[in-house]
């Protein structure tokens, strides 16, 4: 996560998109990042508990990335650990290519970490963590003109050196550039605070450093942006990049970019860096900008055909339920986007998933009688599942 410091920030203003153009095929497949999927991933990472660098938490969540890479039908070929040392710490990158069909040897990397300080983690950094693997579930099988590296970093916490290690040793060797590499797009805390209205999304810019490549970045920002009003609901600002693990590839003179969250967050770093604490829905959003822009920067393919677009289409009619109002204060209410769907269970439950109440084919439900506090309400089909955070609130 980045320190904590009075930077001069742009002021929130409407994007000239002009000069890129809405793609549908790019809407379409930033469309398919679930907020079920989000909420999962999130949950996921946190049960891992305190995943410091070289501990056994954090590499169980190495694996558990591992293993996630090998169900979205990635090969074991594909997937490379990269082990690091400092102060008689060890730990792994994790690095998983697609290879371009036009640029094989060119690269867009996509990155965050997934080390913890302190706490669970879930916004610094499962909320970049999470969105990096919807983007890699989603264009598994759509081409691309350039290769991406999808990288998981750990060690930032005590000091970006993951990154530092893979920016001096794989990316560079001594002076010499072994990558070719068309940018790096870091996701760290995006998670925002649940009871902020998190609407906006930093850009960071690099704006110090090197300065040879600050007009390279200021234009990958702006393209940033401009992806992020044409993919998702986001506004934008800019914020000067700075540390967090795109910084050992800047210092290499290298182009870089990523999303922060707008309103910081004080629970990062802390025990209370919880799901419950975080804004899933912004992650989710954050999670379309990012498929959106991650396409825009490696050229994907503008076909359909690649989309397998029948199962899309499934999907998402269940994701697309409204469940209403959140908070809450005494009945919930389902909208159902299918009217064909006749038989379907709702479910709340805590955070660790014991179940609270539970209903069948029901479209309104009374928690009059719960606690005020965040739960999940799971909605279910014979072949679809939706999670959505809830708030009871009274």
């Amino acid at each position: 996560m980045k320190k904590i410091a009075a930077f001069l920030l742009t002021a929130v203003v409407a994007q000239n998109i002009g000069a890129q153009s809405f793609i549908q095929a790019y809407k379409d497949r930033a469309d398919m990042v679930t907020q079920t999927n989000i909420i999962n991933n999130l949950q996921e990472f946190a049960n891992f508990g305190v995943k410091t660098t070289g501990s056994a938490a954090n590499t169980n969540a190495l694996n558990w990335l591992k293993s996630k890479y090998l169900s979205y039908g990635y090969t074991s070929s594909q997937i490379v650990e990269d082990p690091f040392s400092f102060s008689g710490v060890n730990s792994k990158n994790l690095i998983i290519t697609k290879t371009g069909t036009v640029y094989p040897d060119k690269y867009v990397i996509i990155c965050g970490h997934f080390d913890t300080i302190y706490g669970p983690g879930v916004n610094d950094n499962g909320s970049g963590t999470s969105i990096i693997l919807e983007a890699a579930r989603i264009l598994k099988d759509v081409p691309t003109e350039y290769s991406i590296k999808f990288i998981h970093f750990s060690g930032e916490e005590q000091g970006l050196r993951g990154s530092y290690h893979y920016a001096d040793n794989i990316a560079y060797q001594g002076n010499t550039r072994v990558l070719d590499i068309k940018l790096v797009f870091n996701l760290d805390q995006v998670g925002g605070k649940s009871s902020n209205t998190n609407n906006t999304v930093y850009c960071d810019e690099d704006q110090g450093g090197v300065s040879s490549n600050n007009a390279a970045s200021a234009t990958v920002t702006q393209e940033l942006r401009n992806c992020t009003a044409l993919y998702s609901p986001l506004q934008t600002a800019v914020d000067p990049a700075a540390d967090s693990d795109y910084m050992p590839f800047e210092e290499k003179g290298e182009v870089i970019t990523g999303f922060f969250e707008r309103l910081r967050s004080n629970y990062p770093h802390t025990s209370n860096d919880t799901f419950a604490n975080t804004d899933p829905v912004y992650i989710y959003n954050i999670g379309k900008a990012s498929v959106g822009a991650l396409q825009h920067f490696a050229v994907a393919s503008t076909s359909n055909n690649t989309m397998g677009t029948q199962d899309i289409n499934s999907k998402k009619s269940l994701e697309n339920v409204k469940i209403y109002p959140n908070p809450v204060k005494d009945i919930i209410h389902i909208e159902l986007p299918d009217s064909n769907i006749k038989n379907f269970s709702f479910e709340v439950t805590d955070f660790p998933g014991r179940s609270i109440l539970k209903t069948t084919n029901e479209t309104e439900i009374n928690v009059a009688g719960l606690e005020n506090g965040a739960y999940l309400g799971v909605l279910k089909t014979t072949d679809q599942t939706v999670v959505r955070k809830i708030l009871i609130k009274k």
